[in-house]
């Protein structure tokens, strides 16, 4: 295999002494049972599969080159360049955080007093957090760079057959035939890497194939590890993947030698970090959900691996952690994080600090292109974002319960008068806070073959009276029959029509004209403000209900304030740019600094597209370009998630909309509008009066 990255320092040919140097200490402790802090996550991460071979340039590597070096001639330590790496980023974070409390400081002084000394600093000092923002974020990535540590055990092109054959052998003669009967690339000259003309990139392979490609040189670094863990129940069951990697450790692990230069040794760490690396990301869809698969795995750890190795002992540890997770135990981890190291939560809380910073900016420029026919409402967007409660840092907003007296033990007493008397914004933070509780839960793989589980584009994914359990996976099935498919996708749509639901039934159920209007303008101004905050699932769901062919022939319509009935179109505008382009919320940084919820049912449509057509080739090798690029729209959900909201929490009125969306979500809208006249349209009685003697005496003439 030619390198099918233009990396720097990993294609083929350079193979330098640092990385030697590395390989040998690595080596050296191979079969030494190692300590729990010497081992790091090893999964690539959504920007992995994301940006593929462009993720790290070569000022990553280089800066990671010079790191752990105390004069130019040494060789470099991996252990050296961590603990550097670590100090760095915990200082640059430490100082990052003090100035962003100093910035925000400034920035109240400024808008109380708007004293000349505090404008003219501000500038400035903006100027200096957006330059520490970017060392600290360049660390991050450098940090994520030292995926090296797997990258280190990669093998080269003649050795993909032996980690078919389970690696009995250390070395092998394979024909070009062999390679091109498992792999197919194609010649790419888009890029110029180490004075070659082109690189070969993989277009296609069999199942095999793509699993031995995991263990090539720079499968981690191109970003095919994290694609692959997202896309491989297409072509195999979550069986056959782990009894590919079991049977590499088996056959491997007793003879692996103390030397790292053999096959048999890299083969058997890359099925370690393979391994560690698709139970941290995707336990929750594959090992959670089959306790099969999760009990092959632990029995063959504590039989065959923990003995032997110390690597057994941290992937039980890493199954443990996950479950924990899982059962929810992690919940209460907020509690834990106060007591943190303030290093570490300065770490944790990075995107949160960087959201502060471009919180004021963004939000006042931030309105969508729209159409020509409704020109005004970018102008009216532009007079709301400048007022000054837009351009307040959320986290420091007072709660619903600071400003309001009143008590409700039952939604059911209060009505609909408590979302009369909130703020359009304070309903907007807790639908936000309720909405990303249901989005963090969910995984990318959980967007994928959403036709068999009954997703349809326009129409709810399950009907009222059926339960997702009874989905058939007959339809449209692209997993393999025996893949085991989590059907969280469904419990998330479900959530979305209840939403939808209850926001019809409480406009529906509004007893006088009036109180219709109030309702329909504050979930219209609810609506706006959540895409503004860049929570479009809320914003489409609300859309929806408004968007019910009951709500929508309401006579409150023709008596709303213009510009509320404008947001209306303003919200139709937002779905057309959702559903324009499936990576279209990724495009810019903004989505690097500020939180995004999707729209779960658009993305769902967007993947289903991609999934359109043969997935395999004429010779029966499955297109692993397609499959890359399915995986690369998939990462998104967890590059949302992992920059939350930092909205206060009220629960008393998070309890309250939970009760009301409870209330309604299984409710008939045109059974609630048929009990309340003020869903009709009325007649005046002086003229209803006069149509009737007309048409008596329209009547009367006939039999005359």
């Amino acid at each position: 295999l030619q390198s099918s990255s233009c990396g720097p320092g990993f294609a083929e040919g350079n193979t330098s002494s640092e990385e030697q140097a590395m390989i040998k200490i690595a080596g050296n402790s191979y079969l030494a049972s190692p300590n729990l802090p010497d081992f790091h996550g090893c999964s690539p991460g959504w920007s992995s599969a994301f940006y593929g071979a462009e993720c790290f340039d070569s000022e990553v590597h280089s800066y990671l080159k010079n790191l752990g070096k105390q004069k130019s001639s040494e060789s470099q330590n991996i252990d050296a360049k961590k603990v550097e790496l670590e100090q760095l980023l915990m200082m640059e974070t430490k100082n990052y955080r003090k100035t962003i409390k100093f910035y925000q400081k400034l920035l109240q002084k400024e808008r109380r007093s708007k004293g000349p000394e505090t404008k003219a600093m501000l500038p400035k000092l903006k100027g200096q957090l957006q330059e520490m923002k970017s060392k600290v974020q360049f660390l991050e990535l450098v940090k994520k760079y030292q995926m090296m540590y797997a990258e280190q055990w990669g093998v080269e092109s003649y050795v993909l057959p032996t980690v078919i054959h389970n690696g009995r052998t250390d070395t092998m003669d394979v024909g070009p035939t062999d390679e091109s009967s498992l792999l197919l690339y194609y010649n790419t000259e888009k890029h110029q890497c180490n004075n070659q003309n082109g690189v070969r990139v993989l277009q296609a392979g069999t199942p095999l194939g793509l699993m031995a490609y995991l263990y090539s040189r720079n499968a981690f670094l191109e970003g095919y590890v994290q694609q692959f863990l997202y896309t491989f129940r297409y072509f195999c069951t979550q069986e056959e993947f782990l009894q590919f990697l079991l049977d590499r450790i088996s056959s491997t692990l007793s003879s692996a030698s103390l030397d790292p230069s053999t096959s048999l040794t890299k083969i058997c760490n890359r099925s370690f970090y393979i391994l560690q690396a698709w139970i941290e990301d995707c336990y929750s869809v594959d090992f959670a959900t089959n306790t099969d698969l999760l009990g092959t795995l632990k029995e063959f750890i504590s039989s065959k691996v923990a003995s032997l190795n110390g690597y057994g002992e941290r992937l039980l540890s890493l199954l443990e952690d996950a479950s924990a997770r899982k059962s929810g135990s992690a919940d209460q981890c907020s509690g834990v994080d106060k007591c943190e190291e303030e290093s570490e939560e300065g770490r944790k809380t990075l995107h949160s600090l960087c959201k502060k910073l471009s919180e004021d900016v963004s939000r006042k420029n931030f309105y969508w292109k729209l159409s020509k026919g409704v020109g005004p409402i970018a102008q009216y967007q532009r007079e709301r974002l400048h007022t000054g409660s837009a351009v307040l840092p959320k986290p420091c907003c007072s709660s619903f319960t600071e400003e309001s007296s009143i008590s409700f033990a039952r939604a059911d007493e209060v009505g609909p008068f408590l979302l009369i008397e909130c703020s359009a914004e304070q309903l907007c933070w807790q639908l936000t806070l309720l909405q990303q509780e249901v989005f963090h839960k969910c995984h990318p793989v959980h967007f994928l073959n959403s036709r068999a589980l009954g997703v349809k584009d326009k129409c709810v994914a399950v009907p009222k009276a059926a339960s997702a359990d009874t989905v058939s996976l007959k339809v449209s099935n692209l997993f393999l029959s025996k893949c085991i498919q989590d059907q969280y996708l469904l419990q998330l749509l479900k959530n979305a029509d209840s939403i939808s639901t209850w926001v019809a039934a409480e406009i529906v159920t509004c007893h006088t004209t009036k109180r219709q209007v109030s309702l329909l303008s504050k979930f219209l101004l609810i609506a706006k403000c959540c895409y503004e905050q860049r929570n479009f699932a809320t914003a489409m769901q609300i859309l929806a209900g408004l968007e019910n062919l009951i709500v929508r022939q309401l006579p409150a319509w023709k008596i709303l304030p213009a510009k509320v009935a404008e947001i209306m179109e303003e919200l139709k505008a937002v779905e057309v740019f959702l559903k324009s382009d499936s990576l279209c919320l990724m495009e810019g940084d903004r989505f690097k600094t500020l939180p995004t919820i999707p729209s779960a049912h658009v993305l769902a449509m967007h993947v289903q597209q991609l999934e359109t057509g043969g997935f395999t080739m004429t010779n029966g090798a499955h297109k692993w370009t397609k499959l890359r690029n399915i995986a690369k729209v998939v990462s998104q959900v967890h590059a949302f998630q992992e920059n939350p909201y930092t909205y206060a929490p009220d629960f008393k009125l998070q309890s309250y909309l939970r009760q009301r969306i409870t209330r309604f979500k299984d409710a008939d809208i045109s059974a609630l509008a048929a009990d309340n006249c003020a869903n009709f349209h009325q007649i005046p009685a002086e003229k209803h009066s006069r149509k009737i003697q007309d048409t008596l005496r329209r009547m009367k003439a006939t039999f005359q």
